[in-house]
């Protein structure tokens, strides 16, 4: 009975997710036609702006039949024994329950990225190559497939049975372990990230000696910001969307410019821009984002710890042989609701961080050129200006644009 009331819990968490996502999402199409604020009268003109409308509409169009695809798809496979399916194909190839666990999710996993390839391939090489951004070729789409796959077996592969060797060896407190682990592991893909990942998809180097070198190290010397590397990323082989961003701790840490930053910005908005990167590090906003990160992955352990062993679990997504792998999917389908809040939360403090780091900018350098790159920036990629306030404080991990220039120009 209690497999039962989980089974159409889970439906509903489902259902519910699936419908306020839509409701949100037409709120927020309804404002895409909606008259632009003086502050941005001057980001695009009216062949632009009915340019950048049309895009809007394409993506919530092309969004509302993905996520119905992927909901259909989750219903169905959950109603029609698709896990119990993949539990026995795994069942039949070992009894070893760290092997199985592997290979139950690795079929998961490549049955949800073959089907999701189409939508993947669609929105690359039609909605992006139809408004001008796609800059992908196919073989470096594929090449991104591959390599992306590829890591996600060895990253994800060696956690799960990290995971699972806790589980096995320490009992109730596997989660403490597992916390332990994933700490380390999240502090060692913020140091290397740009040494490690990026170099597989990108090429980077640094930051050729000239005007803008010297004007980013005027002003880091300025604001007593130790740097040493500046790298230039060959972000426009795959779009013309340009962007920066900055990565590390002590030695590690970097600044990385898109190459299509540099070409679309000047020189004294490059710098407002690092000056706002710059302001993140100031304020602390990577260590607590890190810290965020932990207690959030802790409180998820430690629930998952209490819940992880109740058979009810595994048989509410319909696998008639209780066992980890099952209940891990079955309590990730229930936890998603305490997710959302955490992202809510997340989102609410990543906005304050923004517009601290403008502050520190506008501060330091000055607010007019980091004004004009973020409408060149918004203009570039056919952001929306007018989002709807719902879908801001659900979906946005910046604000508005209009707010930053307000706030900007206080």
């Amino acid at each position: 009975m209690e497999k039962n009331i989980l089974f159409y819990v889970i439906l509903a968490i489902l259902v519910v997710q699936y419908l306020v996502h839509q409701y949100l999402e037409y709120l927020n199409a309804k404002r895409f036609k909606s008259t632009l604020p003086p502050e941005l009268a001057d980001v695009f003109d009216e062949d632009e702006y009915q340019k950048s409308q049309k895009y809007k509409q394409t993506n919530y169009k092309f969004g509302v039949i993905s996520d119905g695809f992927s909901l259909v798809l989750t219903i169905c496979f959950l109603a029609f024994g698709g896990f119990e399916w993949v539990d026995q194909i795994t069942r039949s190839i070992t009894e070893d329950s760290i092997s199985m666990a592997l290979i139950f999710f690795g079929i998961i996993m490549l049955g949800s990225a073959v089907l999701g390839l189409p939508f993947s391939y669609y929105r690359t090489f039609v909605i992006e190559e139809e408004y001008g951004f796609n800059k992908t070729t196919k073989s470096t789409f594929w090449s991104d497939k591959i390599k992306g796959s590829i890591l996600t077996v060895i990253l994800g592969g060696g956690i799960l049975s990290l995971f699972m060797l806790f589980y096995q060896s320490t009992g109730p407190n596997f989660w403490i372990y597992t916390w332990i682990a994933v700490g380390i592991f999240i502090l060692f893909i913020n140091l290397f990230y740009s040494r490690l990942i990026v170099p597989l998809f990108n090429k980077q180097t640094p930051l050729e000696d000239g005007s803008l070198k010297s004007s980013i190290e005027n002003y880091a010397q300025k604001v007593g910001f130790e740097l040493q590397n500046i790298f230039v990323i060959d972000g426009s082989k795959r779009s013309t969307k340009a962007n920066a961003y900055f990565s590390g701790f002590g030695k590690e840490k970097r600044i990385t410019l898109f190459d299509t930053l540099i070409n679309d910005l000047s020189e004294d908005e490059i710098v407002a821009v690092l000056a706002h990167e710059v302001g993140h590090y100031k304020r602390k906003h990577i260590i607590v984002n890190l810290v965020v990160s932990l207690l959030t992955t802790g409180l998820t352990l430690f629930i998952l710890s209490l819940f992880i062993n109740h058979p009810e679990i595994s048989l509410a997504i319909g696998v008639s042989k209780p066992s980890f792998h099952a209940a891990l999917v079955g309590f990730a389908l229930l936890y998603s609701p305490i997710s959302e809040l955490t992202g809510l939360i997340m989102n609410y403090l990543s906005r304050k961080f923004e517009f601290q780091a403008d502050d520190f900018a506008k501060t330091t350098f000055a607010a007019t050129p980091l004004v004009s790159s973020l409408k060149k920036l918004s203009k570039k990629s056919l952001s929306n200006l007018t989002p709807h306030p719902a879908y801001v404080f659900v979906h946005y991990s910046h604000p508005p644009l209009v707010e930053r220039i307000r706030n900007l120009k206080a």
